[in-house]
């Protein structure tokens, strides 16, 4: 195969899967991964792609970009499917308790399937989505925490938001992410989400993170958790090595959708 057609392909995948990894290319390409990394490095010169850690994004992924709600519902929508799947059997039909839901299209699948879990769920949430979803259940009493609405994400945030959930210790907290990386932690673009996470994630008794393969090892603008202040990630893709090793090392357990 030549350069060409790998650059093509790379520019392809990303177009599809947002994120692209140089040894899964190597294979693909039966090539060696300093072969890839040259082609990523041309990419990213000609503007095609950001590289990262074991990889690289599309070259629109900065720090501070920030997709619309509606924009990521219709992206890796089976792999977030399968994430919210895996991640409500930690909850199993004997749970009786509390689950506090972040802002999330992720967090949001989970919440689609609360109602069949068989669980008696208290839920919390500061997200209007899935406020909305659940409000209908006859088995899940909903508490909707409130605050001013970002319209990049139809979610509750601000002090008076990031008071409330300091009042509250969930059991379980199902919280989104658009970072996680092995040496930044769990990250998001903006600084009032951050905030309303990072309290998430310091109330609830066990926190579970539901990241898809395009968030690992990625780093966004503002830092909200540590990898050691979480105890479960949910993911589609295995974590490359640097990111496997921080996760073991900060006792993290890694389930695999």
């Amino acid at each position: 195969m030549y350069a060409t057609e790998r650059h093509e392909l790379i520019e392809r995948l990303l177009t599809d899967d947002g994120r692209v990894s140089v040894v899964d290319l190597a294979r693909r390409f039966g090539v060696t991964t300093e072969t890839v990394r040259r082609d990523l490095a041309q990419l990213e010169g000609a503007g095609s792609l950001r590289r990262v850690h074991g990889g690289a994004v599309k070259s629109d992924r900065g720090s501070t970009v920030e997709p619309t709600l509606t924009e990521r519902l219709g992206r890796a929508a089976d792999a977030k499917a399968a994430i919210a799947a895996r991640a409500i059997t930690a909850l199993g039909r004997e749970f009786r308790g509390s689950v506090y839901l972040d802002a999330g299209t992720t967090t949001a699948a989970v919440a689609e399937r609360l109602d069949a879990s068989g669980a008696r769920i208290e839920a919390v949430t500061h997200a209007l989505s899935i406020a909305q979803t659940l409000s209908g259940s006859q088995e899940i009493d909903l508490t909707v925490i409130g605050g001013r609405v970002r319209g990049v994400t139809g979610a509750a945030v601000g002090a008076a938001t990031v008071d409330a959930i300091s009042g509250l210790r969930p059991d379980v907290a199902f919280v989104g992410t658009n970072g996680v990386s092995a040496d930044f932690g769990l990250s998001t673009p903006d600084p009032d989400e951050a905030s309303v996470k990072r309290q998430i994630v310091r109330s609830a008794r066990r926190v579970i993170v539901l990241a898809d393969a395009e968030k690992l090892g990625a780093d966004r603008l503002v830092g909200f958790a540590a990898l050691a202040d979480i105890d479960v990630l949910v993911t589609d893709a295995s974590p490359d090595p640097l990111l496997a090793a921080a996760l073991e090392d900060a006792g993290v357990e890694v389930w695999i959708a």
